[in-house]
């Protein structure tokens, strides 16, 4: 078995994602990284990981990575759910599939892999799950309604999961980046935020990074938020 803890990270291959892969390959972790771009292939190789291509919305993917995982370190410590983003527009104007497709998307990747990936943590008594939603959980915004209803889900989810398996050794945390420079924001996006300015990958990867190990050991069942100060709810 692998001396060095091992962490599955999903659509690995740009932004957050890669951003999170760099920062647990620069904290001791060995990498299993998946993404749809042929990309991630790339990185693996920088970071010395095993990476697979597939899509968080596939359970069939989502199980040949944790395979892959096992087969090549025998062990995992920590899973980084990172996705995509859903659609946006009209909270009336969305249709029946653009709901659907961001609950498959936002939601049910989280379902997925901790069905797949949590008899392998209970069997070493140890692990933790993190989540990379949004601050549009808490704070909900009709610039994103489906992120917005569907990652408050998550938000419910989370903390249903860290109750059950809490005593096994378990966790499983959120973390809500604000607007984050991996995409761009407007002058009044940005006036809005008390920092005057977007988030880095790297910021939001670091928190990734500690809710991920054991620094964060008595930590579970939270949404932490990586905002700039941006949501003003208690």
């Amino acid at each position: 078995m692998a001396d060095r803890p091992v962490a599955i990270v999903t659509a690995a291959s740009r932004g957050m994602g890669a951003a999170c892969a760099r920062e647990l390959s620069r904290r001791g972790y060995d990498l299993a990284l998946m993404a749809r771009s042929d990309e991630i292939h790339v990185l693996a190789r920088e970071l010395g990981a095993v990476a697979v291509t597939g899509t968080v919305t596939s359970e069939s993917d989502l199980r040949g990575l944790i395979d892959v995982a096992l087969g090549r370190y025998d062990r995992i410590d920590a899973v980084v759910n990172n996705t995509g983003h859903a659609a946006k527009g009209d909270l009336l104007a969305l249709t029946d599939d653009d709901w659907h497709a961001g609950f498959d998307l936002l939601f049910m990747n989280v379902v997925r892999v901790a069905r797949l990936v949590t008899p392998t943590l209970v069997a070493r008594r140890t692990g933790s799950i993190v989540n990379v939603s949004s601050f549009a959980a808490v704070e909900p915004s009709l610039k994103f309604p489906v992120s917005s209803s569907v990652r408050a889900a998550l938000g419910a989810y989370t903390k249903l999961y860290s109750e059950q398996f809490a005593g096994a050794g378990l966790r499983m945390n959120n973390v809500l980046p604000g607007f984050i420079d991996t995409y761009p924001a407007d002058d009044a996006t940005r006036a809005a935020i008390p920092t005057g300015r977007q988030g880095t990958a790297e910021e939001v990867a670091r928190v990734v990074g500690f809710l991920a190990s054991n620094e964060s050991s008595y930590v579970t069942g939270q949404s932490l938020l990586v905002d700039g100060g941006l949501v003003r709810s208690m």
